[in-house]
């Protein structure tokens, strides 16, 4: 077992741990993917099924999975979209009691809250667990550049600002995504020595779950040894290679499985400089 990934999940289409989960296992890595929602599909569409889980149910998995021993066997804890409070505070008590056994655990939170045009779209209660409990256990980040905003109070106005927020927050790495300019989208990678950014071209895409895509790609970049700026790289060229790719079917949904070559073999690379 390598990694635990606790996000929402759809039947149809590729957000959450149905985005987060195949590259992973694409890469040889066994995954334990626990829902905390279940959806027909990702809300873009007029009419979506499901609901969030009760946060019982959600416990439940967890506890089975460490009946299993799957904690003591990861090497990588991932959280994404929370659904509840209630479901908030169930993650909450499992990271601390998975990180306390075991250590060597590396706990990557995606600190799902919202994002420019919708602003949030969590329920304040879930902000709060993530803002106060979740983010302090991380150490591992990776916001949105909304989200990044957000937990650090304000608009970094620049790179140099940028960075020296994101080090203030004391993690081992800030994976800041989605930045916007004019024609480009940045993705920067900040640790407490170093930092570094990756750009490319914007896409106008319908689908949903890059962000998704890209910490799952970037923790398989880490758990194979590469280094931050080899693992941005590599992620932002899997991502940009796959929405390439969907845009050119103008798709609802990232093309994933059929283009799943482009994961870890993108016709473009993006290198990233230090900065």
């Amino acid at each position: 077992m390598s990694v635990i990934s606790i996000q929402s999940q759809v039947i149809h289409g590729h957000v959450g741990n149905s985005a987060a989960v195949f590259p992973l296992q694409l890469a040889g890595f066994e995954v334990a993917a626990v829902p905390t929602v279940l959806l027909s599909n990702h809300p873009a569409y007029p009419s979506v099924k499901g609901s969030v889980l009760d946060a019982g149910l959600v416990r439940d998995l967890l506890a089975g999975l460490e009946d299993r021993g799957l904690v003591e066997a990861s090497r990588v804890l991932m959280t994404g979209y929370i659904g509840s409070p209630e479901i908030a505070a169930v993650v909450v008590d499992f990271v601390t009691r998975a990180k306390a056994r075991n250590p060597g655990l590396l706990y990557v939170c995606d600190p799902v809250m919202g994002d420019f045009r919708p602003g949030f779209y969590v329920k304040p209660e879930v902000r709060e667990a993530i803002t106060r409990q979740l983010v302090p256990l991380a150490d591992v980040l990776t916001p949105n550049r909304f989200e990044f905003d957000a937990l650090v109070g304000r608009a970094s106005a620049g790179k140099a600002e940028l960075v020296a927020a994101a080090r203030k927050l004391g993690k081992r790495v800030v994976l800041v995504t989605g930045s916007p300019t004019d024609q480009t989208i940045i993705t920067t990678a900040v640790t407490q020595d170093g930092a570094w950014q990756a750009t490319t071209p914007a896409l106008s895409t319908k689908a949903s779950g890059t962000g998704d895509l890209l910490a799952s790609l970037f923790v398989s970049a880490t758990l194979r040894g590469k280094a931050t700026p080899e693992s941005l790289a590599d992620a932002v060229s899997g991502v940009f290679g796959i929405i390439e790719a969907t845009v050119a079917q103008d798709g609802l949904e990232l093309d994933l499985v059929r283009q799943s070559a482009l994961l870890y073999a993108s016709h473009r690379r993006f290198e990233a400089e230090a900065i």
